[in-house]
């Protein structure tokens, strides 16, 4: 993955949206025709925690990406795409513990049909990643898509310079840094150690020390956002891990909700995730330093330009 500037960052991620044929909620940011910046997408009624997710995944992330300006905005022609879900832990997809894999199965087709060469998908697990990988039940999905599945070999990991407050540098895997695009897909859960684990903080499946970020993991996490340099990132909230994360178990702690965000500004999609747990985005860690070293806004619906669609 190439570094680029702020500016070009902000260049290149600065082509028109899609019109939309609906009548969305605006943020009150709307007063221009550049794209937006942030897409919430909700499932029309009541949630049904049995129903099955793959159409409402599907759905829900195919209509925040052609409010967004589509994934052609991100993913162009030829690139190789690292998906980077959280899947680090032996856990079913109704315990919650990682991303949904009908939301990645979409996301994957979305990249491919942007014109993506290659997509990648991986995770520095937690748990052995030949159990991780199969009950999340993500394996079958990028294998049935055509995407390429990854199991991380911790002797590849390469020291790098990421020049930040605490984090001078750390082992990262360089297969991934060197992405044309590397798109953060969390669940949306609870963490006992940060209060919540979201797309800021699924960085740390790139990292080989995660030991080290536990000594002030706020300011790691933002020195690694900050490296990492997002174009766009998307936040799993179809089910909603509510205590005992970030491994979970127990299905009295998962909740449904059928939302899925899109986001440029990955502070604010963290922000969204924290109001979906009933935390105040301001008084997270993770959130707040990352707000106050600029790299994202947390007052989303009126800093941004947002829309938020019923499907």
């Amino acid at each position: 993955m190439k570094k680029k500037t702020r500016r070009q960052f902000l260049i290149e991620t600065g082509c028109c949206a899609g019109a939309l044929a609906f009548q969305p909620f605006m943020g009150n940011a709307q007063t221009t025709n550049s794209p937006l910046d942030m897409v919430v997408c909700k499932w029309k009624g009541d949630p049904v925690p049995e129903e099955p997710t793959r159409e409402i995944a599907e759905k829900l992330l195919k209509k925040a990406a052609e409010a967004i300006g589509g994934m052609e905005r991100f993913v162009k022609k030829g690139d190789v795409v690292w998906i980077k879900p959280n899947m680090a832990w032996d856990r079913t997809p109704e315990q919650s513990a990682n991303t949904n894999p009908d939301l990645l199965r979409a996301l994957i087709e979305l990249c491919f049909n942007a014109g993506a060469k290659t997509v990648k998908v991986g995770d520095n697990t937690v748990n052995d990643a030949t159990k991780s990988y199969v009950t999340s039940g993500i394996s079958t999905v990028v294998k049935e898509t055509g995407a390429e599945l990854v199991y991380v070999d911790r002797s590849r990991f390469k020291e790098m310079e990421i020049g930040g407050e605490r984090v001078k540098k750390i082992p990262l895997y360089p297969e991934i840094i060197e992405s044309d695009i590397v798109i953060s897909v969390p669940v949306t859960k609870h963490h006992a150690s940060t209060t919540v684990t979201l797309a800021m903080k699924n960085y740390m499946g790139v990292i080989e020390n995660r030991r080290m970020f536990h000594q002030d993991l706020p300011t790691c996490i933002k020195d690694i956002t900050a490296y990492m340099k997002p174009k766009v990132s998307i936040l799993d909230a179809i089910r909603v891990l509510t205590a005992n994360g970030p491994q979970g178990g127990d299905l009295k702690d998962v909740k449904r909700v059928n939302t899925v965000a899109i986001s440029t500004d990955i502070v604010a999609l963290d922000a969204f995730g924290c109001e979906i747990l009933n935390h105040d985005p301001n008084q997270i860690g993770t959130v707040k330093k990352a707000f106050e070293a600029g790299l994202g806004q947390i007052d989303y619906k009126n800093k941004l330009k947002y829309q938020e669609i019923v499907v």
